[in-house]
This record gives structure tokens, sequence and C-alpha cells, in this order.
């Protein structure tokens, strides 16, 4: 009897957290593509950040299944995407495209980044309707991350107008339905 208590009490605990542990995966892997960015190992990158990413849409789901939804569960979800879907894709393509642009690259990069956490923050005190007020981060991070592998065929300027143009739809007013 004690050692199926024990059991149970040690399930429960874990399902409790299942969430948030996969929200930390999220961000362990950010960090990996930072580090491996900052490694040059970029085809490692492209990958952690597309694990981040499938790692993100499994929290969410795995918290409303168990019903384990919590403003701390949202708050860490927010910093996780921050770190793998701003800073991560957009250092890694600093690394590859912008740099040859110096400090106007610089900038682009930091713009990027600081309208990611600007629609994270607008989304946490968002009150849930249904909708997405702007291009969520984890969109915009997926489709810079993506734009890696065009980068033989795509003149590097393009990637100025391309990181401008994701910063502004995350920190617009436009609404899409969320799936």
């Amino acid at each position: 009897m004690f050692l199926q208590n024990a059991m149970y009490q040690t399930v429960k605990k874990l399902k409790s957290h299942a969430a948030n542990m996969i929200t930390i995966g999220n961000l362990a892997f950010g960090g990996a593509a930072i580090m491996t960015t900052m490694n040059e190992n970029y085809t490692f990158s492209v990958l952690f950040i597309f694990i981040a990413g499938l790692l993100d849409r499994f929290d969410g789901i795995v918290a409303r299944k168990f019903h384990l939804e919590s403003e701390l569960g949202k708050q860490l979800d927010s910093m996780s995407d921050i770190i793998s879907f701003g800073i991560a894709p957009a250092l890694l393509m600093y690394a590859l495209v912008l740099q040859e642009f110096s400090v106007t690259g610089m900038i682009i990069t930091v713009i990027y980044i600081a309208c990611g956490a600007f629609r994270l923050a607008r989304f946490n005190i968002s009150e849930p309707n249904g909708f997405f007020t702007g291009l969520p981060i984890t969109v915009a991070g997926v489709i810079l991350t993506l734009s890696y592998f065009a980068i033989e065929y795509v003149p590097s300027v393009s990637y100025m107008f391309l990181f401008i143009i994701l910063a502004l739809l995350m920190i617009s007013t436009f609404t899409l339905r969320k799936v």
C-alpha cells in the first residue's frame, strides 16, 4: 500500500510539471542553438531551433490536456520563446548574413529581438480571446530559420528586409485565430 501511494504521488508530481519540463526543453534547445552558432555549427543550430519549435507546440497541448495552464507556465513559455525564436534565429542569421553589414546588421538584429520581446510582453498581459495579436514570435523565428536554406540563392541585403518585415509583423495589431 505504501509503495502504491508513493508511486501515485510521484506520477502526480511528474504530471503536474510535464508542460513546464517540455518548456524547459524548448529553452535548452534554444540555448544550444545559440552555443552552436557561436561555435559555427550552423546546421546544428537550425536543427535545435526546429526541435525547440516542436517542443513549444507540445508544451501548450500538454498543459491544456492535463489542465496545467498557469501564470508561471505562461511566463516560462515566453522566456523560452525569446531565447529559442528571438535570440537564437537572429544570432544565427546575423552570423551568416547580416554581420557583413557591420553596425547596420547589428541594429537590425537587435530591432528584431526587441520586437519579439515586445510581442511576448504584450501577449503575457492580454486576456485570452482565441486570437493572436501580431505574428507569433515562434512563427517569425521559424521563418527566419527557414531562410537559412535560401542563403545561396538570395542576395544578402534581402535578409535586412526580412528581419524588418518580421519585426514589424510581430508588433503589428492584426489578429490571427489560434490553432
